[in-house]
């Protein structure tokens, strides 16, 4: 958290949805977030069956870790300066 906390700080308030990309290190950061999302959401589905059971501290933990490469992905992206940006009609 802190260190979500501390990476944020500095970015510029999102105006517009981030789409992965802009310098090569972001786009690494922002398919490990895309991995660590679906790795979420298969957690999720487990959790809801009764026969299994699913670590709801591990839950939040992976969802934090998503959100943690999400941050770094913008502050990589020279502090969401080069963030690639969702244009409404523009860009899918």
């Amino acid at each position: 958290e802190q260190d979500i906390d501390l990476l944020n700080k500095d970015l510029q308030p999102l105006k517009s949805f981030v789409l992965n990309g802009g310098t090569p290190a972001a786009a690494a950061l922002h398919l490990a977030r895309t991995v660590a999302r679906r790795a979420e959401r298969l957690m999720v589905a487990l959790a809801q069956d009764p026969a299994e059971h699913v670590n709801r501290e591990a839950l939040k933990y992976i969802n934090r870790v998503s959100d943690f490469l999400f941050v770094a992905a913008r502050a990589v992206n020279d502090n969401g300066k080069a963030d690639v940006l969702w244009v409404p009609g523009k860009n899918r």
